[in-house]
């Protein structure tokens, strides 16, 4: 039989606090009223204050009464729970007021109204119905008659809670065996596989997948977020994740899986859709199969191959410049030996023959160092203002004696073509060798047609064009044709030096790389845009010269051929300064046989001293560029002193503007490129004497 409810009705409504408030809510009212009262309620103001201080009154009294006397609603069959639960039980309000206990809970607790407010088991109790408040079962310490007891607080309802003691003295909860087994297997039981995508990964943009089985390349695809459509082409529900990859990637991603190297690092894989595209793979494990996520590095691969590509490049220059530098010596030195022993060995010698063939093929590879320093940007360089268009049309006639009857040339010039910096030569040069490789395209697959365009471009249209980096407008040159095209398997490799796809004997694999090295060299870009089987594209873009506002352009002068001196001999002192024993000690000979005076150095550092030793005597210092230790241009800001205002011509296989910032302020300084014969050298000594008599 339950005992009666703890609190029902008015019993205890009058309580201290209570009774209080009462009170003080009475006195403020009177107070309020006693201004109407001693003025009389015969006028209208008193008459309605009093009404409204009476209503305020009633209504006080009945907010009151129903904060401190409602009535205790129990849930639903809450009292019949407490009193079949064999612990020590009780409903308590959220304020800790208490609605229905057993007699088991009254028997240890006591009959009081609210559960225990103070002491050191009140922090505990408060957390616990805090928590219980948001729906969570929580652990609390009761203390009552001198002892300390565990309670359990549960939720039961609307602002109603579950109060179980389980402390010394309090019974154990029973349960039937059967619960307890169901409990245990409920507790211990792994969480079913999800089987939606969380939601970062439903709105990540790169691509995620719920995979459903033990093998990620065989599992099905059991939900995937829009961005995988986007990447992989695919991903519908149902579908094989492995359809999404190409098939050779897939091997080989499953082989990197099976050796444990997709733990944490993504697989790198290619696309099935297009596999061009290079996506990176990452797999997570979780019950029933694994989340995929499906990353596209194309581009990302795409810049990598640029910069290693740039890089090697970058490398294969400096190594062909600096084969360049000490080949030009060996050549220097070749030709002026064959030009002593041509003054012993005459037209008519028996020997003549031979020697004129040697000088014939050490032309023919100076010629192959010359494009060997344009590819490494070393070759040097004699810039100008050019008109994009009147370049090529003056070109044109040279270009149609070197195609053949069978191959078409045709031109398009634009309008508003600009005008470049560049030198004429390495420009003719480049677009030379651009038609020539057409040319033989076109030829191998029984003829076709070359055509060569200029036009002005706008940054947007070059960088649509090939040219990623553009800024501002840019003067095109393209050379394209409809032959076979290339090979993708090549086309990161044409650029390269003595790469080739012609036949033995027919090419020697520089003709790209020169136009690679002239174009950078000319500040510019060059693209190719090719599919097999529809031709190839050059384009070469330089940036437009735009003249200094208010200065004019210095006039364009053709530098006329010089026609080789009759007499090359001279008189003077020379300082010659060259680090190679071949071609100092040949250079030497010669001109003192021509009547100079030579004074030979074999280091900066000496040639220092002798022009010390010489001060005010020396005519002309000619000095090699690179040489162990001093540099050519740090000497001559060394011995300007004493050589006075005598002219300084460099030698050298390097490119004028490799150094042409060292000599800034430097007047009366020359250069003369290697290789050198001795004719040239004689020639231009005279000069130089000449023009600073």
């Amino acid at each position: 039989m339950a005992e009666p409810k703890v609190r029902k009705g008015r019993k205890g409504w009058f309580e201290p606090l209570t009774a209080a408030a009462v009170v003080f809510f009475l006195m403020a009212v009177a107070f309020a009223a006693a201004p109407a009262l001693n003025a009389g309620p015969t006028t209208l103001a008193g008459l309605l204050l009093l009404i409204g201080l009476a209503g305020v009154a009633c209504l006080g009294l009945f907010v009151l009464r129903g904060s401190t006397d409602t009535p205790a609603e129990s849930e639903p069959g809450a009292e019949q729970l407490v009193d079949a639960l064999s612990e020590p039980a009780a409903i308590a309000a959220p304020d800790g007021r208490i609605h229905a206990a057993n007699a088991a809970w009254k028997s240890m607790i006591g009959a009081a109204a609210r559960l225990p407010k103070s002491g050191t088991s009140a922090p505990s109790l408060f957390a616990a119905l805090t928590a219980a408040r948001r729906g969570e079962t929580a652990q609390a310490a009761i203390k009552a008659g001198g002892a300390e007891h565990s309670a359990v607080v549960s939720p039961l309802g609307l602002r109603r809670f579950l109060v179980r003691l389980n402390g010394p003295g309090a019974g154990a909860l029973a349960l039937p065996p059967a619960a307890l087994e169901v409990l245990s297997a409920f507790s211990t039981a792994a969480p079913p596989p999800p089987k939606v995508l969380d939601a970062f990964a439903a709105a990540s943009p790169f691509g995620a997948a719920l995979l459903e089985g033990d093998d990620p390349f065989e599992a099905i695809i059991v939900e995937a977020n829009p961005a995988l459509k986007a990447v992989a082409g695919g991903g519908e529900k149902g579908q094989a994740f492995g359809d999404l990859i190409d098939p050779a990637s897939r091997l080989d991603a499953a082989q990197k899986l099976a050796a444990g190297q997709g733990s944490g690092a993504p697989l790198e894989v290619r696309l099935a859709h297009d596999p061009a595209r290079i996506a990176h793979l990452y797999l997570s494990k979780n019950a029933g199969g694994f989340v995929a996520y499906l990353v596209d590095v194309s581009e990302q691969k795409q810049i990598e191959l640029q910069l290693a590509q740039s890089q090697k490049m970058q490398a294969i220059g400096q190594l062909a410049g600096g084969v360049a530098h000490d080949f030009n010596n060996l050549l220097t030195a070749i030709f002026m030996q064959l030009d002593v022993l041509a003054t012993r060995h005459p037209v008519g010698d028996p020997s003549y023959e031979g020697l004129n063939e040697i000088k014939q093929t050490s032309t023919r590879a100076a010629d192959l160092v010359r494009k060997l320093l344009a590819f490494s940007r070393k070759q040097t360089v004699q810039r100008e203002i050019l008109d994009v268009g009147e370049l090529v049309s003056e070109f044109e006639v040279l270009l149609r004696r070197v195609l053949y009857e069978d191959v078409k040339l045709t031109t398009d010039y634009g309008r508003n073509l600009p005008q470049v910096r560049a030198d004429r030569s390495q420009l003719e040069t480049a677009v030379m060798n651009l038609a020539v490789n057409a040319r033989d395209s076109v030829r191998a697959h029984g003829g076709g047609c070359v055509n060569i365009r200029t036009a002005r471009v706008t940054q947007e249209q070059a960088q649509s064009l090939g040219y990623p980096t553009a800024q501002g407008d840019q003067a095109m040159i393209e050379v394209s044709d409809d032959g076979p095209g290339i090979a993708p398997a090549v086309m990161d490799k044409i650029f390269d030096p003595f790469f080739t796809t012609k036949p033995v004997g027919e090419g020697t694999g520089l003709g790209l790389a020169t136009v690679y090295g002239i174009v950078k060299q000319s500040d510019g870009w060059i693209a190719v845009d090719s599919k097999p089987g529809e031709g190839a594209a050059f384009r070469i873009f330089l940036p437009v010269h735009v003249p200094v506002a208010g200065v004019a352009p210095p006039p364009v002068v053709q530098a006329p051929k010089r026609p080789v001196a009759r007499d090359l001999s001279g008189a003077g002192r020379i300082l010659f300064v060259e680090d190679e024993d071949a071609v100092r000690g040949v250079a030497a000979k010669l001109l003192r046989a021509r009547g100079y005076e030579v004074i030979e150095a074999a280091s900066g550092e000496e040639a220092l001293e002798l022009a010390e030793f010489h001060a005010g005597t020396i005519d002309l210092m000619i000095s090699d560029v690179v040489m162990p230790g001093m540099q050519g241009p740090d000497l001559l800001k060394q011995a300007r002193g004493y050589l006075g205002a005598a002219p300084v011509m460099f030698i050298s296989g390097y490119a004028e503007s490799e150094f042409s910032d060292l000599l800034e302020g430097e007047v009366n300084v020359s250069f003369l490129p290697k290789p050198i014969d001795i004719k040239t050298l004689a020639e231009r000594v005279k000069q130089e004497l000449q023009k600073a008599a």
